[in-house]
């Protein structure tokens, strides 16, 4: 129920405290960090607002009525209780703030956020990272379901309830074993070729293959045809390429190891754009603050610096 608006400012009160205590308007406002004019109105204002005098003033300094020492009696127990609940509230925040749930995609746990949280440590001593890890759809579910404070993602889409900004980019890559037939292809394929080709590709749910597909309908008519295999691991998939099951689209942060060592060859794609956007998200309407803030910075501060 709303608090009786006599009794809703407990400040004021407190500050009546502060007089019985110390003596004097003037030393209670020192107390409280204002000016003896402010306090001196403040508590003007309490006691026209409970219709009794609370304080008899002299040169001397002030003292409580005896209907003053009465109120300040009561107001005693509200304001003990006002601070407890701060005490409360203030340990929550910093048990909250000692470890922060994160989600994130593949791409961006295995080859980025390890960067991005050894730039943390020296801006959150004591602070440790609790990461859970799968595709862009399992990372907005933990977002949404409060498992994760923020989540970073891959996906084009982002579900209702959460709040994204675009931390970095990056670019997918066509990947095929040296003796596949597209790795002498120095021209590249065309949007229609990859559409129409097996792959070995990432599980539905996953944002690499959420944008592939989205990135194909917008580039050709051509029909999508179904996956040779799904896996949900980016270093099974590499293998599978690489044993020349069938050619694959991932991150270009995944493979470039295999491409400078030539144990597999990137593929150029004509007419399409493979570019995307990586996300952070959270819940809709609660600002990232305190080491989730910080994390988020350095995630974007660390993309801008990437070639």
């Amino acid at each position: 129920m709303p608090l009786p608006h006599r009794v809703s400012d407990l400040s004021a009160f407190d500050l009546l405290l502060s007089v019985a205590e110390l003596g004097s308007i003037g030393a209670a406002a020192r107390a409280h960090a204002i000016t003896q004019p402010t306090a001196s109105a403040r508590l003007s204002g309490l006691e026209r607002g409970l219709g009794i005098a609370l304080l008899d003033r002299s040169a001397r300094g002030s003292r409580l009525t005896p209907d003053g020492a009465l109120v300040a009696d009561w107001a005693r127990t509200a304001v003990g209780a006002a601070a407890a609940l701060d005490v409360g509230i203030t340990s929550l925040r910093r048990s909250r703030e000692s470890r922060v749930p994160v989600a994130a995609s593949l791409t961006v746990a295995e080859y980025l956020l390890p960067h991005w949280l050894a730039a943390l440590r020296p801006a959150a001593e004591g602070t440790s990272v609790a990461l859970t890890t799968g595709n862009s759809d399992d990372v907005a579910a933990a977002v949404l379901a409060g498992t994760a404070r923020l989540g970073f993602v891959e996906g084009p889409d982002v579900p209702a309830g959460l709040t994204a900004a675009t931390v970095g980019r990056d670019t997918l890559t066509v990947i095929v074993a040296p003796g596949h037939r597209w790795a002498r292809r120095r021209s590249g394929i065309t949007a229609a070729e990859l559409a129409g080709a097996p792959l070995v590709s990432r599980e539905r749910g996953s944002g690499t293959r959420r944008y592939l597909e989205r990135a194909l309908r917008r580039g050709t008519p051509a029909p999508l045809e179904e996956p040779l295999l799904e896996l949900s691991s980016t270093t099974a998939i590499k293998a599978a390429v690489a044993e020349g099951v069938a050619p694959a689209v991932l991150s270009s942060l995944a493979v470039a190891a295999e491409l400078a060592a030539g144990t597999l060859v990137g593929v150029p794609v004509i007419g399409i754009d493979l570019t995307r956007d990586l996300r952070v998200v959270h819940p809709a309407g609660s600002p990232l603050t305190g080491t989730a803030l910080t994390l988020a910075s350095i995630a974007r501060r660390s993309a801008s610096l990437r070639p």
